[in-house]
């Protein structure tokens, strides 16, 4: 199945990733990694290029999915519904950057190769995080377009705390105390 040994390529290019970073991965080293020619590589990507945008797209692209189902869940409240955009975030963030230096490079929204990918998908939160006060309400003089990009922010300050992860949950109840209509929504 062509699909799955996309996948192969991916897992493979991302195993170099953590070794070796962007710019000294090779395409030899993904055909090593797999086990196979780097011609057969080269039948999935067109170039290491085409190969770390595919991957960072995947992830991230895995991130986004998590987010819309957390953003579509009707049984939980929209407080909750906002908090699990931003740990898809967070958690996309915490993911790439403990396992090796070089596998946040994954997440420069200023690189070449990965820029697109990272404005699209705060883009894409954005846009389900303005639905969700649309949704839920917000509060006089703040609307759901700056409350969205509030909370986008404070996410992005979490990701440079090292204990971001545990203090998601207290840090969106207060601010979004603050943002959201008072009543069932806000909880």
């Amino acid at each position: 199945m062509v699909a799955d040994r996309l996948e192969e390529v991916l897992d493979a290019t991302y195993d170099c990733l953590t070794r070796y970073g962007v710019r000294r991965t090779t395409m030899d080293d993904i055909a090593t990694t797999m086990g196979v020619s780097r011609s057969a590589v080269y039948q999935y990507v067109r170039s290491k290029d085409d190969a770390f945008r595919q991957l960072a797209g995947r992830l991230h692209d895995q991130a986004l999915a998590r987010a819309r189902k957390a953003a579509v869940d009707q049984e939980a409240p929209c407080a909750d519904r906002i908090r699990g955009v931003l740990a898809a975030k967070l958690d996309l963030v915490l993911r790439l950057s403990g396992p090796s230096p070089h596998t946040a490079e994954l997440l420069d929204a200023k690189a070449r190769l990965f820029g697109g990918i990272c404005t699209a998908f705060t883009a894409d939160l954005r846009r389900l995080l303005i639905r969700l006060f649309e949704e839920a309400g917000t509060r006089e003089g703040v609307e759901p377009a700056e409350a969205a990009d509030i909370c986008i922010a404070l996410v992005i300050g979490l990701e440079a705390v090292p204990d971001g992860e545990r203090l998601l949950e207290p840090a969106t109840r207060a601010l979004l105390a603050g943002l959201l209509v008072p009543g069932p929504c806000a909880r």
